[in-house]
C-alpha cells in the first residue's frame, strides 16, 4: 500500500515532515517501509525564460541562451537542443544541482564559452513519460507561457509530492485505505480530520431496483452485495487531480468510471467494480459458486476453467467476474458504455485468498478482501463513486441502492478493567487515559462498574475481539517507548529438552553415524502418492486430513505415512542421476479422530529410512556390490543396540509397500517395533524405479517404551569360555529364530549365547532340507568349566532340537 502526502493532506492538516509522520506511523505499528520523494534531485531546478538565443561561433549545433531565472541578471547557458525558442519558459538546473538521473551540474565551458547551468528535458527531471506527447518527450521540456519565472520547477510540474510506502500487517485491513491512515494520523498528531461530505443527487427519474436485480446464493462466501445504477454516462479522462492521486498510489489512470472505482477503493478501502449495464444478461447479478468446468474470462483477457470452488458474480448466462479479484471482459466499461452498474460487496477473505493463489491472479481488490473490509461501507462507497462522477458531469444517478444484506454483522463488545490492562502492559495508566485513546481510535466506551468498562468496536476494526487487542491499541498509541522496562520476576529454571526430543536426537546421531542422511520434508501428501504406494483402500492411512488452504494443488492432504515423503525424495534423486541413496526421516504424521475434523488429530512421531545403490562409495579399491536386505537389517539392529533395545525377535511379515517374502518384523513380545523389507515390485514400477530399494519404518513412542532405562554393570568374566559348534539339518521352512529360542531355553546354567554362522542348501543336503550351523558359548562366573560340564549343556540342546524340529546332526 502506498499513498501520497497530498492525498492525506486532503483530509487532515499536520505540521510534521513526511519522515516525521512516517516515524510516528511506524512506532504505532503501522509500518512505513519507504519514503519516496517525487522531487528528489530538483532542489536547484527553477523555471527560466529564454530572453535571447544566438548561435555558438565555434559550433554548428550549439546555441547560447541568455536565461532570466528571476535573479535580476540573466545567466548564460549553452545547449545543443534544437526545440528552444526565444520567449519560452523551461526548467533550468542551476550550478550545484544533482538531477534524478545522477547528473551533477557544474560551471563549465563549451567550445571556449562559459555555461552556468543546463536546460532540462522531461526524462532528466524523472517525469512520467507515458503521460506526455512525443513533442514533450523530445528535447527540452517547454512549460506553459503563463508559468512564473524563478520559482521551483517541482511546484509547477506537480513533482512536489511525497509518497509513503506502507508495509502493513495482515490484521490491519482498516489501514489499506486513505481514510484509515487519516484516522491513525489524527490520533498520532492530535489534529482533527475533515472527512469528505458524501451526498448524492439522485437526478434520474428511474429507480435502480427496476433496472437491476442482485442476489446472493453463496451466503457463506458473500455476506453483503450492493449496487447502484448510473445513466447517461460520458466516458472520458479523469481530472488531473484524481490522476495524480491515483499515480501516487501506484495505479494507472484508465478512464473516469474506472478511475473513480479505484479512487474510492484507495480512499475508503472498499473495492468496487463497474459493469456495462447493457452487457449484463437478464440485468440480474448473482454471487454464487462457479460450476466446475465453467469458463472465467477476466479483464486481463485470460480464460480460466473453474474448479467449482471459486466465488463468481454471474448474470443469467455466465460469470461476469471473478468475485473480489477481477471483473469479466464481456461486461467491461468501454467508450460505448452509456449505463453502468456500480457494485460493492463484502466477500469471505480466506476464499478470496485461495482463489487468488489458485488462479495466480492478485489485485488491489483481492489484497483488501483477503484482509477483511468494513461490511457497513458498501452503500457509502457507492454513494461516493456516484458523487465523484456527478461532480465531473459524467452521469445521472438513478434512485436508491439495491442492497442485499441477509445477516447483518453484530457489534463486537469487549469488557475490560483498568487493572487488567495495566497488569498486562506493566503500566499505571489511569482509566481516563485509556478511554481517551480508545475513543480517539473510534471505539465507543462506557463504564459498567468502578474501574470496569465495555468497549464497542468500530465496524472497520475486524482485528479487535478480545481484551488483549484493546491493550495493544492502548500501548501502541501511548507509546511503547513510554512503557518502563522492568526485569521479569520469577523462579529461574534451567531450560532443557524433553526426553522425547533427546531420544529423537539420539536416533538421528546413530543413523547419521551409519552413513545415512536426514531429509527434511513438508508434512503434506496427495492421494496419487498413496495410490503409488499401494496403500489398501480400507487402511487408516487413506483417512488423511484435507488442507483448507494448501500451499499448492499438488499437496492437498496432511500426510499419514513417512514413506510417501521418503519415496518422493528418492524419486527426485533418481531423476537427477543420484542412484546411491541412504536417507531417513524422523517426523510427525497425523491421524484424524474423525472426518471432517472436529478436534485435534493424533500427532504421531514416526521413523522411516531408505537405502539403495552401491554398498561402498565409488573408488579404485572398492567393489561395486549393491546393498541388500541384510544391509538394512543391520542398520536397524545397530540402531536398536545403540538405543539399548534388546531381546527382539525377527520373523517374516507383510507390509503393503514391501516385497512379500522379503519383509521382516522386529518384535518385542507380540508388538511390532520395526518393519524392514525390500520395496514391493508393484510400488517400484509405479515410481519407475529399476533397482532394488530397501525400507524400514517404526514408531518412535514404541521405541522409547522398550529402550532400557536402568542399567546394571557386572565385572568382566575371570574365567575362559568354552565354544561348541552345532551343525544340524532341519526342514527348509524351519525358522532359525525359533531354533535359537529353543537352544537358549535348554542350554543350562552355563549357557551364554548362540550365533548362527552358516546356512547351506544344495549338494549333500536332501531336498526340502537346509543346514544350519550355530556357535554355542558356555561360561561360568566363578570357576573354569570342564569339557564334561559344557558337553552336558550341548547334549541337552541337541536333544531338544531333535525333538522339536526333527533335526539331525550334519556329518
Amino acid at each position: 500500500m502506498q499513498v501520497s502526502i497530498k492525498w492525506l493532506n486532503d483530509y487532515i492538516n499536520f505540521n510534521e515532515t513526511a519522515e516525521e509522520l512516517a516515524d510516528k506511523y511506524t512506532m504505532a505499528g503501522v509500518s512505513v517501509e519507504n519514503v519516496i520523494r517525487a522531487d528528489a534531485g530538483l532542489d536547484k531546478v527553477v523555471t527560466g525564460k529564454i530572453e535571447q538565443i544566438e548561435p555558438h561561433p565555434d559550433s554548428d549545433h550549439l546555441q547560447i541562451c541568455q536565461m532570466n531565472v528571476g535573479a535580476g541578471e540573466c545567466i548564460q547557458i549553452i545547449t545543443g537542443a534544437q526545440n528552444v525558442r526565444e520567449g519560452q519558459i523551461v526548467p533550468v538546473a542551476m550550478i550545484g544541482a544533482h538531477l534524478p538521473n545522477g547528473l551533477h551540474i557544474k560551471k563549465g565551458k563549451l567550445r571556449g564559452l562559459p555555461s552556468n547551468g543546463m536546460l532540462c528535458s522531461a526524462e532528466e527531471l524523472h517525469m512520467d513519460l507515458t503521460k506526455l506527447t512525443d513533442e514533450q518527450k523530445n528535447g527540452i521540456y517547454i512549460l506553459p507561457p503563463d508559468t512564473p519565472v524563478g520559482v521551483p520547477a517541482k511546484d509547477v510540474l506537480g513533482l512536489d509530492d511525497v509518497v509513503l510506502e506502507f508495509e502493513l500487517t495482515a490484521n490491519r485491513g482498516d489501514c489499506f485505505s486513505v481514510l484509515g491512515l487519516v484516522r491513525e494520523a489524527a490520533v498520532l498528531t492530535g489534529n482533527v480530520p475533515h472527512y469528505p461530505d458524501i451526498q448524492v443527487r439522485e437526478d434520474d427519474e428511474a429507480a435502480a431496483a427496476d433496472l437491476i436485480k442482485v442476489d446472493i446464493e453463496a451466503t457463506e462466501l458473500c455476506n453483503r452485495f450492493s449496487a447502484r445504477v448510473i445513466r447517461n454516462v460520458k466516458i472520458g479522462p479523469s481530472p488531473e487531480w484524481m490522476q495524480q492521486r491515483l499515480e501516487g498510489a501506484g495505479i494507472r489512470s484508465i478512464n473516469n468510471v474506472v478511475d473513480v472505482t479505484n479512487f474510492v477503493m484507495i480512499e475508503l478501502g472498499q473495492p468496487m467494480h463497474a459493469y456495462d449495464y447493457d452487457e449484463i444478461k437478464g440485468h440480474h447479478l448473482t454471487a454464487r459458486v462457479a460450476e466446475a468446468g465453467e469458463n472465467l474470462h477476466t479483464l486481463d483477457d485470460s480464460s480460466r476453467v473453474a474448479k467449482g470452488t471459486e466465488l463468481v458474480i454471474a448474470d443469467e448466462e455466465k460469470p461476469a467476474g471473478l468475485a473480489g479479484i477481477m471483473g469479466g471482459l464481456e461486461t467491461e466499461v468501454t467508450e460505448k458504455t452509456t449505463t453502468v452498474v456500480l457494485e460493492a460487496a463484502s466477500f469471505n477473505g480466506p476464499n478470496i485468498r485461495r482463489t487468488s493463489r489458485a488462479c495466480g491472479l492478485h489485485s488491489e481488490a483481492s489484497g483488501r478482501f483477503e484482509r477483511g473490509v468494513d461490511v457497513s461501507n458498501t452503500p457509502r462507497a457507492l454513494d461516493r463513486a456516484c458523487q465523484l462522477l456527478q461532480d465531473m458531469g459524467a452521469c445521472t444517478v438513478t434512485k436508491g441502492v439495491v442492497d442485499v444484506y441477509p445477516a447483518p454483522k453484530p457489534q463486537v463488545r469487549i469488557d475490560f478493567t483498568v487493572d487488567e490492562i495495566n497488569r498486562r502492559l506493566g503500566t499505571q495508566l489511569p482509566g481516563s487515559k485509556m478511554i481517551d485513546i480508545l475513543e480517539r481510535l473510534g471505539f465507543g466506551v462506557r463504564e459498567t462498574a468502578s474501574g470496569a468498562y465495555q468497549a464497542v468496536v468500530p465496524s472497520w476494526r475486524n482485528d479487535c475481539t478480545y481484551m488483549e487487542d484493546l491493550s495493544e491499541e492502548i500501548s501502541r498509541i501511548y507509546g511503547f517507548d513510554n512503557i518502563p522496562s522492568t526485569t521479569p520476576f520469577g523462579r529461574m529454571m534451567q531450560g532443557r529438552q524433553s526426553l522425547r526430543r533427546n531420544f529423537i536426537d539420539r536416533i538421528k546421531h546413530v543413523l547419521a553415524g551409519l552413513g545415512m542422511t536426514e531429509e527434511l520434508s513438508f508434512s503434506f501428501t496427495n492421494t496419487d502418492m498413496l495410490d503409488k504406494m499401494c496403500v489398501p483402500s480400507d487402511s487408516k492411512l487413506r483417512r488423511a486430513i484435507p488442507i483448507m488452504n494448501p500451499l499448492t494443488d499438488e499437496y492437498p492432504l496432511v500426510r499419514t505415512s513417512l514413506l510417501t515423503s521418503i519415496m518422493e525424495n528418492a524419486v527426485r534423486n533418481f531423476s537427477r542421476k543420484n542412484t546411491d541413496i541412504r536417507i531417513f526421516d524422523v517426523a510427525p504424521v497425523f491421524y484424524p479422530k474423525a472426518l471432517p475434523v472436529t478436534e485435534q488429530p493424533d500427532e504421531v512421531i514416526r521413523l522411516a529410512g531408505l537405502i539403495t545403490g552401491r554398498r561402498h562409495p565409488v573408488g579404485w579399491n572398492q567393489s561395486n556390490e549393491m546393498v541388500d536386505f541384510y544391509d538394512m537389517k543391520g542398520i536397524v539392529e545397530e540402531l536398536f543396540r545403540a538405543l539399548s533395545i534388546s531381546g527382539c525377535t525377527v520373523e517374516a511379515g507383510e507390509h503393503f509397500a514391501m516385497h512379500p517374502g522379503k519383509t521382516a518384523l522386529f518384535k518385542k513380545g507380540r508388538e511390532v517395533i520395526a518393519t524392514v523389507g525390500e520395496l514391493h515390485p508393484a510400488v517400484a514400477a509405479n515410481f519407475g524405479i529399476k533397482q532394488k530399494v530397501y525400507l524400514f519404518e517404526m514408531d518412535v513412542e514404541t521405541l522409547m517404551k522398550y529402550t532400557a532405562k536402568n542399567f546394571h554393570y557386572k565385572s568382566l568374566p575371570k574365567y575362559p569360555a568354552i565354544a561348541r559348534d552345532l551343525a544340524i539339518v532341519v526342514d527348509e521352512d524351519a525358522a532359525a529364530s525359533d531354533i535359537e529360542a529353543v537352544i537358549a531355553r535348554n542350554g543350562g546354567a552355563y549357557f551364554k549365547g548362540v550365533t548362527l554362522f552358516d546356512v547351506y542348501t544344495g549338494e549333500h543336503v536332501a531336498a526340502g532340507k537346509k543346514s544350519l550351523a550355530f556357535n554355542l558359548q558356555f561360561q561360568s562366573s566363578d570357576k573354569t568349566l570342564t569339557d564334561e560340564e559344557a558337553d552336558a549343556g550341548f547334549q541337552s540342546i541337541l536333544e531338544a532340537v531333535k525333538t522339536q524340529f526333527r533335526a539331525e546332526l550334519r556329518a
